[in-house]
């Protein structure tokens, strides 16, 4: 659980919580992190600016992601966290002025640690979109990270999928196909929650670098081309990713048939084991006086024998065949 604050940041300085109208002096970036009512009303109240809630940022549309409120931009996407073996999806908004950007978020995100570093370490005055900017760089350097770290996790499964091991029993087939079935699916959403992110900041970057009510510098502008540049190669290595998955997906369902395959094969073995010695015993249980075998001495235990032939027989037969796997 992220703790609720209302920071501001400064160049040259360390992070600041805000109480009063003090401490957003010279601040070109105000940080409202899991807000509570109280300082969504003290942000709006000491920028004048309305604060988006959490259902603000949490809408689909284009409309209500990108637009303009007398002069300051709305943005919003959302972003995903990743942490160790899990991830979710989380929306961050921006409210740019030229001179202030607020952004709202409701968890910490490393991107943003970064960017507050980054500033503590300036001396020089900086604008909100600039501080912008450096933001939407180091989201975008973030999620090519988490899609590195992607990439080389679907290489590890992909050599799990298609190990050359020497042949597991059924149950330990079973646990370790589920457990494949499993990662890979989730890398699958991980991939499509990167996309989104993506595509949410390339929104963001197409709306402030085109948007002619809020002019940036060449010097920013070219920046941000260079930030589309990066989300477009992404979204290339994102959609490579993807198919990859797919073909892990299917690798895997490929797999698992087989491994039902062999069932039935078992289940055939043992069916059709179960029919000749249940035959041999109907045909000497038959109430009939002239059975040639009646009277016989050895009757009983030639019957024993047969039934025991027929069993034996087929097993060796198929063992010879390979359906009966020594690693099973």
């Amino acid at each position: 659980m992220t703790d609720s604050m209302f920071l501001a940041h400064r160049p040259g300085k360390p992070a600041q919580a805000v109480t009063g109208d003090a401490d957003i002096a010279g601040a070109p970036w105000l940080d409202l992190v899991d807000p509570t009512p109280a300082e969504q009303a003290l942000a709006a109240r000491l920028t004048a600016q309305r604060i988006p809630t959490r259902e603000d940022l949490e809408e689909i549309e284009s409309s209500s992601r990108l637009f303009m409120e007398d002069d300051a931009v709305y943005l919003s996407t959302p972003l995903v966290r990743r942490m160790q073996d899990d991830f979710f999806i989380s929306p961050v908004g921006f409210v740019l002025k030229r001179n202030r950007l607020l952004t709202v978020r409701f968890t910490a995100f490393s991107a943003f640690d970064v960017v507050a570093k980054q500033i503590a370490g300036r001396t020089d005055a900086l604008s909100g979109d600039e501080v912008s900017v450096l933001l939407m760089e180091a989201v975008v350097d973030r999620l090519a990270d988490i899609l590195e770290h992607l990439g080389q996790a679907l290489d590890t499964l992909s050599r799990e999928v298609f190990q050359s091991d020497q042949p597991r029993r059924a149950v330990q087939a079973d646990r370790t196909l589920r457990s494949l079935l499993q990662r890979v699916g989730r890398s699958g959403d991980l991939a499509s929650s990167v996309r989104d992110s993506l595509l949410g900041m390339e929104r963001i970057a197409i709306f402030v670098s085109e948007n002619k009510k809020h002019d940036l510098s060449e010097r920013l502008r070219g920046r941000l081309a260079t930030v589309a540049r990066d989300i477009g190669s992404l979204n290339d290595f994102v959609s490579q990713t993807s198919n990859k998955v797919q073909f892990l997906l299917d690798a895997t369902l490929g797999f698992i048939s087989i491994e039902q395959n062999n069932g039935m094969k078992i289940l055939t073995v043992v069916s059709f084991i179960g029919v000749a010695p249940t035959l041999v015993a109907g045909i000497y249980g038959m109430n009939f006086h002239d059975i040639p075998e009646l009277n016989w001495r050895y009757g009983y235990w030639y019957s024993l024998a047969l039934m025991a032939a027929t069993i034996v027989l087929p097993l060796l037969w198929f063992w010879h065949r390979g359906w009966l796997n020594r690693g099973r």
